[in-house]
């Protein structure tokens, strides 16, 4: 096979998995290319449910890497940067690859998601807790309370809109995962650190949230008016 039928090759598969999803992350291009080269080597006898769970598993390995720091040396905070690479394997090609394979499962994808999300969130910040010191294991409760905002946010986004999206503007869950594994490293290498990075990053969360909604906002009332409209038409038409 040539260069040529290669790049053609991927950019195939690309668009069979992108559909019904549009990306406006910072690293979509080439997330997308290497999802599209991995979801042709996954064994057939593997399942998107199976990639779900090892998905999962990756979260469950973060919780764990943030007890084993608490518990025996902070140097186990690098085992939440495999974590995080499990949970991008698993939560990126899940859908993706029933997508490839040509058979899709919106409704049962988008509902498994979102529970999974929400629970591996969970479990991040519940490591977080057991690893922070007095008050600033607070941290932790706020950054699950955030995410599960966005998450609500994106649920009544695509209620109304009919449009799912993963993303926030440039960031996307990759994004996120990538920041939060050089924060367990910086971490590992300057003690202390932890509490400040994640002081800032449920700011950052807490402005996104803050801009999402507003947007969210503006296209329920563009609805609400298009509602209008549409219901000004039929009343209009059914007057004798």
């Amino acid at each position: 096979m040539s260069k040529e039928q290669e790049h053609q090759q991927v950019r195939e598969v690309v668009r069979i998995i992108s559909r019904d999803r549009n990306r406006t992350n910072l690293l979509r291009n080439g997330e997308q290319k290497a999802i599209a080269f991995l979801v042709q080597y996954i064994p057939s006898w593997m399942t998107s449910n199976m990639l779900t769970a090892i998905g999962f598993a990756g979260n469950i390995l973060v919780l764990a890497s943030f007890l084993l720091a608490a518990w025996v040396d902070k140097r186990y905070l690098l085992g939440g940067v495999a974590g995080f690479l499990i949970s991008w394997f698993g939560d990126s090609l899940d859908g993706r690859m029933a997508y490839y394979r040509r058979k899709p499962r919106k409704w049962y994808g988008f509902s498994l998601d979102l529970t999974i999300d929400w629970l591996g969130t969970f479990l991040i910040g519940l490591g977080f807790i057991f690893y922070a010191d007095s008050w600033s294991r607070i941290l932790g409760y706020i950054f699950v309370v955030l995410y599960g905002w966005e998450i609500i946010i994106a649920l009544i986004r695509y209620t109304i809109s009919g449009k799912y999206s993963i993303d926030s503007g440039l960031f996307g869950p990759t994004e996120v995962r990538i920041i939060i594994s050089l924060i367990l490293v910086v971490e590992v290498i300057v003690t202390g650190s932890l509490l400040y990075f994640a002081a800032l990053a449920c700011l950052a969360l807490l402005i996104i949230n803050l801009k999402d909604s507003r947007n969210l906002l503006r296209i329920a009332d563009e609805r609400d008016q298009s509602e209008r409209v549409s219901t000004g038409s039929s009343d209009s038409s059914a007057r004798p």
